[in-house]
């Protein structure tokens, strides 16, 4: 989309402008002027300063000293450029009358207008392109009370340009009465042998000079001047209706009324269609025209808000038609079987590398966590014999412990004790009644129990039988000799616990460490496993866009061979016609050939007819001479003979 180029031109201050109207706004508008920047017009009060709302921006502004030549180098010539390459271009000028839009346009010898320049850079550009053939058809027309009168026709049935409807006003002596639009439609086509079958470029640049609009107050038009003026405002109301429907977005736009105006529907293409458009809007800088200026302004705003959507207007014929299809089917069959299957290729066997990696990456890892387990699991292993053995340990130091009290209550029994067996037990009496009673001595009033003296001596009695043949000192020796070597035996075994501690305690951080590491290697391998699963959804939808590609570019190819299909049995079609009408040609040229020939012989008859009608009539006028003279001959005989 391309916005509408809008341009503003002041024309030079008129020192003698009045206001042609009894009590107009000369006197209002006294103490306000316009101020011009280079894109910027602002309406400025002499005492207050800018006025609120009447500031405007546009593409370009000129003042009064600027020329012809510089207002079409800056807001046309672009065109014309583009009109050649194919573009549709139009150039309109629109202000109020007597802001010099027909000088604008048309201009002087001295400083030509937009029409003049526009046409010689036309030619200019068509003699310096060398490899296209053109061809230039020019129009003239005007549009006068919403009748269309063609300017350049040869019959001189309409008015022809000298004669362009004018008339006097009170605000121009000669002020357009009738939008003018002058036209040039180029067509141009390769001259190459190769290019042949290109299509023909067909362009339209509209240069348009819009009448005035125009107050009547103002104008004093009457008459005939007063119903040219409705036309003028009602075509240009149209126009303006035209511009405030393309302004408005979306829903709110509706219908846009182009056919309510000859102007519009000629207008249709520069306004919201195909083509490349400038408006120049001519203002008065007088202070009397201020508020007729303020409304160019505003449309010219509204204007410039308008969007259009250039592009190259072509004619295909059948042959470029079927070239572009070929051409297009061939670049189809490059991009299935070129770059873009390749670039596709290539982005899916990325993602099988990336996966293929991410495979191998979570597989090392996966073996490393199982490594980290089964150590884990040993390390445990140990750590459970390592407890089992200090728990054997603690009992074995329990067991010398208890070792080491025996041997000391046993330094401390009788020497001549020992442990006697259980066939030397005391028993209960036989004679006792009672069970749970020992039988008690009616003689004596303290009796040691023999379960209370086996309990108290652990089972050991004196043996009489060895206690004469045991030495005492020996034994003695012997008893104090275990319960010294207990000592070293204790001391042992609490350096052994120390030692299976310390290692216990090695062995648990070495297991909280494997934990640690077993714990990051997991989620390292989840975060791979997502990782796979992502580059595994991306290589899915990788092959379902590919494959959607594949698919619409197979339903194009199939559309363009359909369609090639199609223009071949047209072209076979045309050339059968094309044969056809050869033929009839043929036939034609050979009957025209007789016909020729019996017009030669129908001339020769003729002369030869004319020949002998000359004849006669030579024959025919010495007979006449003849007789003549014969008759006046007679009549002097007759007139001699009389009395």
């Amino acid at each position: 989309m391309e916005k509408i180029s809008v341009a503003v031109r002041f024309r030079p201050p008129n020192p003698a402008a009045a206001d042609p109207s009894p009590g107009g706004a000369g006197g209002v508008a006294a103490d306000r002027e316009w101020r011009i920047d280079d894109t910027r017009v602002s309406l400025l009060h002499r005492a207050a300063g800018p006025v609120p709302g009447a500031s405007f921006n546009f593409d370009h502004v000129f003042d009064g000293a600027a020329t012809n030549e510089r207002v079409y180098g800056t807001v046309v010539q672009g065109l014309i450029g583009a009109v050649v390459d194919g573009f549709n271009g139009t150039a309109f000028a629109y202000g109020q009358t007597s802001s010099g839009k027909t000088f604008t346009m048309n201009g002087c010898d001295a400083d030509p207008g937009i029409i003049p320049c526009a046409v010689r850079d036309v030619f200019d550009a068509v003699r310096q392109t060398d490899d296209r053939e053109f061809l230039i058809r020019v129009s003239y027309m005007e549009i006068y009370n919403e009748e269309i009168n063609d300017l350049l026709t040869l019959e001189a049935q309409k008015l022809p340009i000298p004669n362009r409807h004018f008339g006097e006003t009170n605000m121009n002596v000669r002020s357009s009465r009738s939008h003018t639009i002058f036209r040039m439609v180029i067509e141009s086509s390769s001259k190459s042998q190769i290019d042949s079958g290109d299509a023909i470029r067909v362009s339209v640049l509209n240069l348009v000079d819009l009448a005035g609009s125009e107050r009547v107050n103002k104008t004093g038009a009457e008459g005939v001047r007063l119903n040219e003026g409705k036309y003028i405002n009602k075509s240009l109301l149209m126009l303006g209706n035209v511009i405030n429907k393309l302004t408005e977005n979306g829903k709110q736009r509706g219908h846009i009324p182009y056919r309510d105006s000859n102007l519009t529907r000629i207008l249709q293409p520069a306004l919201g269609g195909n083509a490349k458009t400038s408006i120049i809007c001519t203002a008065a800088p007088e202070e009397i025209h201020i508020e007729e200026t303020r409304g160019t302004l505003q449309f010219a705003s509204r204007a410039k808000c308008v969007s259009n959507c250039a592009q190259v207007n072509e004619i295909l014929t059948d042959a470029a038609l079927l070239k572009r299809q070929k051409q297009e089917i061939e670049e189809l069959r490059k991009k299935l079987q070129g770059s873009h299957s390749e670039g596709l290729e290539q982005v899916v066997l990325k993602l099988r590398n990336d996966m293929h990696k991410s495979e191998l990456e979570r597989d090392r890892l996966a073996m490393e966590l199982e490594e980290e387990r089964k150590l884990r699991m040993t390390l445990e292993h140990h750590l459970t014999e390592q407890q089992k053995k200090l728990e054997g340990l603690n009992n074995t130091s329990i067991s010398a412990d208890q070792f080491t009290d025996s041997i000391q209550l046993d330094a401390l029994k009788t020497p001549d004790s020992k442990d006697i067996p259980d066939g030397f037990v005391a028993h209960r009496s036989r004679y006792s009644n009672d069970v749970e009673f020992s039988p008690m001595p009616e003689n004596l009033d303290i009796v040691t129990d023999e379960d209370l003296w086996t309990r108290l001596n652990k089972g050991c009695v004196t043996d009489l039988d060895m206690l004469e043949m045991t030495p005492g000192l020996k034994r003695k020796a012997s008893l104090l000799q275990d319960a010294t070597s207990a000592a070293p035996l204790e001391e042992t075994t609490d350096a052994r616990c120390q030692r299976l501690e310390k290692d216990c305690i090695s062995d648990r951080q070495q297991l909280e460490e494997s934990n640690a590491r077993c714990a990051t290697l997991q989620k390292e391998c989840d975060l791979l496993r997502e990782e796979n699963l992502s580059l595994q959804r991306e290589l899915s939808r990788s092959k379902h866009e590919a494959d959607r590609l594949i698919a619409e570019k197979q339903v194009q190819l199939d559309d363009s061979w359909a369609i090639r299909a199609e223009l071949e049995r047209d072209l076979f079609s045309s050339r059968q016609e094309a044969d056809r009408l050869t033929a009839e040609k043929q036939e034609l040229a050979g009957e025209l050939g007789t016909e020729r020939q019996k017009m030669e012989e129908l001339k020769q008859d003729i002369r030869v007819i004319s020949r002998a009608f000359s004849q006669r009539e030579g024959q025919l006028t010495s007979l006449y001479t003849k007789s003549k003279s014969i008759l006046e001959n007679c009549k002097a005989s007759q007139v001699g003979t009389l009395p």
